[in-house]
């Protein structure tokens, strides 16, 4: 199980919601200049459209994330 290192501390959207340990959703990350899919894993659940941070790689395509609010935006709005 290779760890895809290169997504980690990325920040993307979830596209499905998390259901937390009952199991996996779908993010879309913006990776490597362009955008990728991944399951997403997550402590709690997380609804859809929630914008999340990749803080590990379970290899395989698969991410954990936490809900994330860029505090950059805050700034700009």
């Amino acid at each position: 199980m290779a760890r895809d290192e290169a997504v980690i501390g990325c920040t993307g959207v979830l596209l499905i919601g998390t259901r937390g340990e009952a199991g996996p959703g779908e993010v879309q990350v913006r990776v490597r200049g362009g955008s990728e899919t991944f399951l997403a894993w997550s402590a709690e659940p997380l609804a859809t459209g929630t914008e999340v941070l990749v803080i590990a790689s379970r290899g395989t395509r698969q991410v954990d994330v936490l809900a994330w609010s860029d505090p950059l935006d805050a700034l700009n709005g």
